[in-house]
């Protein structure tokens, strides 16, 4: 696709990797076959092809709306249309360039500003945990809806002590940390019964995916320095890398130096950290769950998320690691689709989400599993509202089943 970016943002290195990608584009249109917003309007602008388009004609100076505005945000960036294009753009870095550059061509109301600020400031906060406390404490007095919102407290149980060679720190990120402590925990005692160790680097946070993908740029960077920082320690003493338990998360963490490569102090920093972060799916495999002798018995439906799955290029990792522990998997249909959670657009565009999550909760359920499987927070809280299946986390599931199982020793 031929681009002739504007004078003000051709030389620059965002103007330069934009006209690249757009490059790439054949505009053939295999990516709308795969793209969920697609399937639910038919709009040629809500798919990504329309959408390079539409960010083309930004970068190029045309005269843009709010109607594009409308558009991008209703992108879910689950990054589906990666996986299928055959020329390999890289669509999901396209607009994240664009974001910014049109919230300063079409400036939001004050109500959507407002919005998106309360967002990116209270969730990655530390007082994001005191106010879900405050929740569960009034959850009786509070509204049905509301209070179906509020995510029931699940104990994390035992972290056992460093005691292994290998060593992994973990991301304590944001919402997780807050929402289902009992998730890292899990990954900490699975870990420690395949001769691995999980650390936690008390002033690590959020990874700065939410501001980032929300045009945010600057705060997000903020946010990765900081753990940059936390984490650097533990891995000069000896920590194999980072590992983080929620693959949205894993997603953004290996973009880390794509991100900072223009800080003078961070950018090598950054590409060590990048070069040595893992998703729990690559750290424990299917031989180490083997070895542990699990019996899954009840059947099991997989929730890929889009992050382990076009991100992260995953598929099949959770099902090889239920599967090595005996489980019988039930059939899912399409599941390349997103089911709607996608970090804070389930809060941002409340009606395609929930029309995206009927379709994924009517594909799970299809096969009546006992359990649903997931491996990101966000889609674990989005689904578990409204599911009949109880929705858990691959590291609980597995953890319960070691739990369950007699010691070999």
């Amino acid at each position: 696709m031929r681009a002739r970016l504007a004078a003000d943002i051709a030389n620059t290195k965002e103007g330069v990797e934009a006209e690249s990608i757009l490059r790439a584009c054949v505009h053939c249109g295999f990516c709308n076959a795969t793209c969920p917003t697609y399937q639910l309007t038919g709009d040629e602008r809500d798919g990504p092809r329309g959408r390079i388009y539409q960010i083309k004609s930004l970068l190029e100076g045309t005269a843009v709306s709010a109607e594009t505005q409308v558009h991008l945000d209703r992108c879910l960036t689950c990054r589906s249309c990666e996986t299928t294009c055959p020329s390999g753009v890289r669509y999901g870095r396209l607009l994240d360039i664009a974001k910014p550059l049109l919230d300063v061509q079409v400036p939001r109301g004050v109500g959507p500003r407002v919005a998106r600020w309360l967002i990116r400031r209270a969730i990655p906060s530390a007082g994001f945990g005191w106010l879900l406390q405050i929740g569960r404490v009034f959850r009786p007095l509070l509204p049905a809806r509301l209070a179906r919102r509020i995510p029931v407290a699940r104990e994390a149980g035992i972290w056992p002590g460093v005691r292994h060679q290998r060593r992994w720190v973990a991301l304590k990120g944001c919402v997780q940390s807050a929402v289902r402590p009992s998730i890292d925990a899990a990954a900490a005692r699975l870990l420690d019964r395949c001769g691995q160790s999980l650390m936690v680097a008390p002033d690590s946070g959020c990874c700065g995916a939410l501001a980032y993908h929300l045009g945010a740029h600057e705060d997000a960077k903020n946010q990765m320095r900081r753990n940059i920082d936390a984490w650097s320690p533990t891995l000069l003493a000896g920590a194999e890398g980072v590992l983080s338990t929620a693959s949205g998360c894993t997603t953004f963490l290996k973009d880390y130096a794509d991100v900072l490569a223009d800080d003078p102090i961070y950018a090598e920093r950054a590409r060590l950290i990048a070069d040595r972060v893992k998703d729990a799916t690559e750290a424990i495999t299917p031989a180490d769950i083997r070895s542990l002798g699990l019996n899954l018995s009840t059947p099991i439906a997989t929730q890929t998320p889009c992050s382990l799955q076009h991100g992260l290029r995953g598929g099949g990792r959770i099902e090889a690691l239920l599967a090595a522990a005996g489980a019988s998997l039930t059939p899912v249909a399409d599941g390349h689709l997103c089911c709607g959670s996608a970090g804070a657009y389930s809060l941002l565009q409340p009606g395609m989400s929930a029309a995206l999550k009927e379709r994924k909760v009517v594909a799970l359920e299809a096969g009546k599993p006992g359990l649903v499987a997931t491996s990101n927070i966000g889609c674990l809280l989005h689904l578990e509202h409204g599911m009949k299946t109880p929705v858990r986390h691959w590291l609980e599931i597995l953890d319960e089943a070691a739990s369950a199982t007699p010691s070999k020793s």
